[in-house]
């Protein structure tokens, strides 16, 4: 499920977010909604992932950012 999660810790620190045991689940399903994947496979959420910080890594954290913190007001 978060595989990818250890490659993400500066990417999670600049967004704001502290991954956490009981957030993990969520945390995920939040980059999965990003990305648009429903994979269940995590290697290729990873590459996802990826594409997207290599692409504009401000953006995707901007978007994860402003996400997380939307899904907490709902």
């Amino acid at each position: 499920m978060t595989c990818y999660f250890r490659h993400l810790e500066v990417t999670f620190k600049k967004a704001g977010i502290e991954v956490t045991r009981q957030n993990r689940k969520e945390v995920d399903n939040v980059i999965r909604s990003i990305i648009g994947s429903d994979y269940t496979d995590c290697p290729a959420v990873w590459r996802q992932v990826k594409k997207r910080l290599a692409e504009d890594e401000a953006s995707f954290v901007a978007e994860l950012k402003a996400t997380w913190e939307n899904r907490k007001l709902t």
